[in-house]
């Protein structure tokens, strides 16, 4: 990253921990790497997310219904599925530095050189012998000797064997710590979706096509964790497995990733910031018949913020021939069993909480008039109205209390007594609060509040019997706005 946009990362973790948003976990002991505590305003951003992304998947939708499975389940589920053998990232040493990197990530940091440099024949190149190498533990070593690769701590390229490492974490279930006993954190939320696949056509007799959506906490044993809370060891998923006749996936893949794509947009990304990648032959996942990604354009680059795969009959064939129990759907009219194809859109709550925190900070003015100011959709925002009075006498306080409990009602609010009510604007801005009432001694004789929009910065009088509708309609009337140059 350049030192412009390391920056401004450093300003949006600042943010984050300032004011209440992520924390780094077990900080008092010296923290724990990569892994973070969502605070008090971070848990009601990533719940508003977890609701949106809910809302739009199940709620508005009579073909979804939602599950919640188990983070620990039977190891067969994780041999069947090929995690057991097959979850796992080549993993490099440097012997000077000490340092552990991801073998593939280091020749793929090389194509982006190339790339940066316009040698976009030898990045091809050297893409395609990556391609060849994957797998091969001792062609990716010679790869990175090849190719002159040295450690970025270090500069030196003595490097150990590559190997493989396996991303599950392992855990013992009962008393004894023996093989017998041995267990895994789910790496994905998928598979619990997958073996309860007769058991949700059972209960809720749904035909196809239709899907199970989940939300839940995966974990996995990630080498090079990083880029703040990006990629981290301990994240929540939210995915969806939409099960579909053979012959009809490719509609339902191409349906799913628009669907998702302008789920993001509906909730106030910029779209210039904002592309649907297609994986490659090479990229696609063994089981996966097609793949798009949702990438956003971070300080740091373009990364992913959801995949959504056509995972074809893989999974419900795997799990059928483990465990002996057919996974399928009855057509009563053709009187046959069907095994459908999968299209899952799969996301992470965490990676998307970041990305509308990264894409909503601006800062605007200079000197004295700057202001830091999240624009986020009103929709995800952690409190949605903020009351202020004016002073602390006269009533004022009372008035707002009131006013405020009245709100409460039905969005998130917050009360604010303290410093000049200038002071207080900028605080909410900060967080990204999009509407502030100011309760003042004209309040006391018509009944009449101070309504600021965060955006514009624009206020009007509003009567406090009318305030909640109007503030329902500014939410249903949000557009992003223009922002300035934060870099």
């Amino acid at each position: 990253m350049s030192k412009s946009t390391t920056a401004v990362m450093d300003k949006i973790v600042s943010l984050c921990k300032r004011r209440g948003f992520v924390f780094p976990a077990s900080e008092i002991y010296g923290g724990q790497g990569s892994t973070y505590d969502w605070g008090p305003l971070g848990v009601e951003l990533k719940r508003r997310v977890k609701e949106a992304w809910w809302r739009s998947m199940v709620y508005d939708r009579q073909d979804v219904v939602g599950l919640d499975s188990a983070i620990i389940q039977s190891p067969e589920v994780w041999r069947a599925s090929g995690h057991v053998d097959g979850f796992t990232d080549p993993l490099i040493d440097n012997k000077t530095s000490k340092q552990r990197y991801r073998a593939d990530h280091l020749v793929e940091a090389r194509i982006e050189k190339y790339r940066r440099q316009g040698k976009e024949e030898r990045a091809a190149a050297l893409q395609e012998k990556l391609t060849a190498a994957l797998g091969d533990n001792q062609a990716l070593r010679r790869l990175i000797l090849e190719e002159g690769i040295k450690c970025p701590v270090s500069g030196t390229d003595d490097w150990t064997e590559v190997r493989q490492f396996n991303l599950m974490f392992q855990t013992w279930v009962g008393p004894v710590q023996d093989s017998a006993a041995v267990a895994w954190l789910r790496p994905e939320t998928a598979q619990g979706i997958f073996i309860n696949f007769n058991n949700v056509v059972t209960a809720t007799r749904k035909k196809l096509p239709f899907g199970i959506a989940q939300i839940g906490k995966s974990f996995r044993n990630e080498i090079t964790p990083g880029n703040f809370v990006f990629r981290t060891r301990e994240f929540e998923q939210m995915e969806m497995e939409y099960f579909c006749r053979p012959e009809e996936a490719e509609r339902w893949f191409d349906y799913w990733q628009q669907e998702r794509f302008r789920w993001y947009l509906d909730l106030g990304v910029d779209p210039e910031k904002l592309r649907l990648r297609q994986h490659t032959s090479d990229e696609l996942a063994h089981y996966a018949a097609g793949c798009g990604d949702v990438e956003y354009l971070f300080p740091f680059g373009w990364s992913e913020l959801e995949g959504i795969a056509n995972r074809t009959d893989y999974d419900l064939k795997r799990h059928t021939e483990a465990s002996g129990v057919q996974l399928s759907w009855f057509d009563q009219e053709r009187n046959e069993h069907i095994v459908p194809y999968v299209i899952e859109p799969a996301a992470g709550c965490d990676r998307t909480a970041m990305t509308f925190l990264v894409d909503a900070y601006d800062e605007e003015g200079e000197g004295k008039d700057r202001r830091v100011v999240l624009h986020l959709h009103p929709r995800i925002a952690p409190v949605t109205v903020a009351v202020f009075p004016l002073v602390k006498k006269e009533g004022m306080p009372e008035k707002a209390a009131e006013i405020e409990q009245e709100l409460r009602r039905r969005f998130t609010t917050a009360i604010e007594l303290n410093q000049s009510i200038g002071r207080r604007y900028r605080r909410q801005d900060e967080i990204g609060t999009p509407f502030c009432v100011t309760v003042d001694g004209d309040t006391l004789a018509d009944d009449t509040v101070t309504l600021r929009e965060r955006d514009s910065m624009s206020q009007e009088r509003v009567p406090v019997s009318e305030l909640a509708g109007v503030i329902d309609q500014r939410i249903a009337d949000w557009r992003r706005p223009e922002k300035a140059s934060v870099a």
